[in-house]
This record gives C-alpha cells, structure tokens and sequence, in this order.
C-alpha cells in the first residue's frame, strides 16, 4: 500500500474514531485540550508507522492503545496526583497490554465518554461560537479549516476560539462529567442548542453564495443521533432529533440546479427524503410518549411533520400548525416565534388575519434588522394585492440579509411586484424555529 494511501485510510480512520478516542482520553485526564493533543499524538505515530507496517486490522483500538500510553507516560513526566499515579498506570498499561480482547470489554464506556465531553464542549461557561467551534472538532472531527469554512470564517479565527475554549475549560476547572440532576436541564438545553445552531446554519446559510449547506446539517444530525442514543429517556432530545429529519429531509428539493432557492410551495415534494420522514416521525413518536407536556423543539418537529405529510400545498393543515405555534408561543414567548405565529395564522386565515400579527411587531427591537420580518410582511401584502408597498418590503428585506441566493430571492419577488405579480408566483413562508428564544430563527422558503 503505498504512502498517499496509508495516509487516506488514516484519515477515514481519524474520521471516525476521534470523537470516541477523545471522549475516552478526556474521561481519564480531565481536561479536554490534553485529551485532544494525547490523540493527536497517536494520530502522529500511526502517520509514522502505518506507512512501514501496514494498517492494523483494527486501527481504532491501534489509535486508543498508543494515545492511552502516551496519556500514562503524560501523567508520569507531570507527576499529576501522586497517590494516585502509580494505581493508574498500572490499570492503564493493563489495559494497553490486554490486547483485542479488554478493549472490547472496555466498548461498554464509550457512550459515557462520550456523552461526558459533549456536556463538556457545550458547556454554559464557554461563548456560545466556541461551544459550537468545541463541538465540531472534537465531536464532529472537522478540522479547523473546514469549521472556518462552513461558518465564511477566518481560519485563525476559528483557532483563536477553540484555544480560548479549552483554556477556559482549564481556567474554570470544568470536569469532564455528565452534570447532576440539578444541573442538566439547563446543561441538556445548551447542548441541543449547539445542535440546532449548527443544523440551522447547514439549513439556510446566515451569509455567503450557498442557500444550504448540507454537510452542516449532517454533522449535527449525527450529534443528535448520538445523543438520542445517549440519552433516549429525554423527550427534548428526540425532539430535537426529529426536528432534523424532517427538516432535512427536504434539503434535496430546497435548491435548483444552479443552487437558487426554491421555496416551499414550488418544491418538488417527490423529492423530498421519505427515509428521513419515516426516521422523523418515529422520533416525534418517541418524544410525545415520553411526556404529557411536549417541550419546545417536539413541538417544533410537529409542526415540520405537517408539512411532511402534506402531498401538494394546498392539503397542508395550516390550522393546526397555527395551534402548534400558539403553543410554541407559550413554551418559548418572544417576537420571531409570533412572527412564525402569524404566518401559521395567515395560512389558515388568510393574509389580512397574518398581516395584523406582523404589523403589530414592527417596532419591536430584537426584529430591528431581522429581514424575514419585512420579507414575511412583503409576501403578505403581494397576497392582498398591494404590491406596490411589497415591494419595498422585499427590497428592505434584501437589504438586511447577507446570503446572496437570499439576496437575489428577494430583489425577484420586489421586481415581480412591480410588475403586479403576473410573472412571479407570491411564495408563503414558513419560518422554523432556530434554537431557544434567546436566539433568532430562520425560515424555511
């Protein structure tokens, strides 16, 4: 096997294990920013060695054996609680030694490691860009380039932060642990928020050429089905997790082939993934089940299960969705979640029923420079006929949004409004809820 080979198979390799060999180095070092060199060390050796020595049936246990001696020779050169040196190096190096065998005895502790660095990465002490930046190296395996290149962000800038973020872990002494019950409802929503930021953004980009990024959404689907795995007793969690199928599951359809939006009443439906539908409602199910009182993301996924199961438009049941809002609204009350209200209440009740919602929320601050409020009020006013006054919306709108496939969605409908809407069809809106109402949200066009 030649070098460029080796070194593609150690980088599948690295794909898949890191998360796992991270998890379990920062459950015995209890500092993330160490787990994540020690596996980076071991990554080293198999770049050095594989190439002489082939690649060993089993490269994962291979990594996990080097990176845990390392730790041990680690532990050792520090001299880190000496009362307790001497014990773990020798269970360690047992360990090591145990061959295929003990580590496959030792499979069992997995999900705790990993469900340790997850509360870990997600941490409240840490800003929530470097929660997300954490999360996505050490869960999701992306390198520094490729999160910078997702969110349109400088390399360094994106190093800066998850530096910062192990020091603070550091600084602030985070152990690497799941939190009590007293903790973990507030702990649980900080790391389902990471998720669905990350999810959101791959759903409809803040900024840049590309209206979806769907490897985004695909790394935070794989958190969340990890999770769910991890903790399949919460309902919010299988919330968040059917949430994102559905909502993924149109992802195929949401784009042309030159890659320009197509909104949601225009999309071919027979595209849409009917595995990940089937995959969503299940957990929707899971989550409803598991209490009386659904939280805000299984409400969220009820909503998205509507229109999964409407075959055309005009068989979505809009006046449910407009219940399911109403309930959100009471869940999580804040001015995006009413504008979604109102757009649920104009596709049940008509447009002059949605309008009144809206224009009750222009001069709300926290929607000051949100563009799907004039974007949403445009669409509602080119419904009613004023297509005069929709077109300053649309163009208002556009003015606010930094995506440029936005952008250009946007300056269509005000020109078609221009030309009284005979050659552009008025697209309703159907906002999705983003994270928790301490963050704004994006729609779904």
């Amino acid at each position: 096997m030649s070098t460029s080979e080796v070194h593609r198979r150690v980088d599948a390799v690295w794909r898949i294990e890191s998360a796992r060999l991270i998890a379990g180095l920062a459950g015995m070092v209890h500092d993330v920013g160490l787990a994540e060199d020690l596996a980076q060390d071991a990554l080293v050796a198999a770049l050095e060695q594989w190439p002489d020595t082939g690649v060993p049936d089993n490269p994962g246990a291979w990594l996990t054996t080097v990176a845990k001696r390392r730790a041990v020779d680690h532990i050792r050169r520090q001299q880190r609680l000496e009362r307790k040196q001497e014990q773990l190096g020798r269970d360690l190096e047992t360990a090591a030694d145990a061959g295929q065998a003990e580590l496959d005895a030792a499979a069992e502790d997995i999900g705790d490691d990993l469900l340790r660095l997850i509360f870990t990465t997600c941490h409240p002490v840490l800003s929530t860009d470097a929660r997300v930046a954490l999360t996505l190296r050490l869960l999701g395996g992306l390198t520094t380039e490729e999160i910078a290149r997702a969110f349109l962000a400088a390399e360094t800038t994106i190093a800066q932060r998850i530096v910062r973020a192990k020091r603070t872990l550091a600084r602030e002494r985070v152990r690497v642990e799941v939190p009590g019950r007293a903790e973990l409802p507030e702990r649980l929503a900080s790391v389902l928020e990471v998720i669905y930021l990350v999810f959101n953004e791959g759903y409809a980009a803040t900024a840049g050429d590309d209206w979806v990024r769907p490897g985004l959404c695909e790394d935070a689907l794989q958190l969340g089905r990890v999770l769910a795995r991890l903790m399949p007793g919460e309902s919010e969690v299988n919330g968040l997790v059917a949430l994102m199928e559905l909502q993924a599951s149109r992802l195929r359809a949401r784009t042309d082939p030159s890659g320009r939006p197509v909104v949601l009443d225009e999309q071919d439906r027979s595209r849409w993934d009917q595995l990940l539908i089937r995959r969503g409602l299940a957990a929707l199910a899971r989550a409803e089940a598991l209490t009386d009182n659904p939280g805000p993301y299984a409400v969220q996924a009820a909503i998205a299960a509507c229109h999964a199961g409407a075959r055309a438009p005009d068989e979505t049941d809009w006046t449910r969705i407009a219940a399911l809002y109403a309930r959100l609204v009471q869940l999580t009350p804040s001015p995006v979640v009413e504008l979604n209200r109102a757009v649920a209440v104009a596709g049940a009740f008509g447009p002059q029923a949605g309008l009144a919602i809206v224009d009750t929320l222009t001069d709300e601050p926290a929607l000051a420079t949100y563009h799907l409020l004039p974007a949403v009020r445009g669409d509602l006013l080119a419904r009613l006929g004023r297509h005069e006054q929709a077109a300053a919306e649309f163009t208002r709108a556009a003015s606010l949004t930094r995506n440029a496939r936005e952008q250009d969605l946007l300056h269509r409908r005000a020109a078609a409004c221009v030309d009284n809407g005979h050659s552009f069809k008025a697209a309703t809106v159907k906002t999705t809820m983003k994270a928790t109402s301490a963050t704004l949200q994006k729609p779904d066009l």
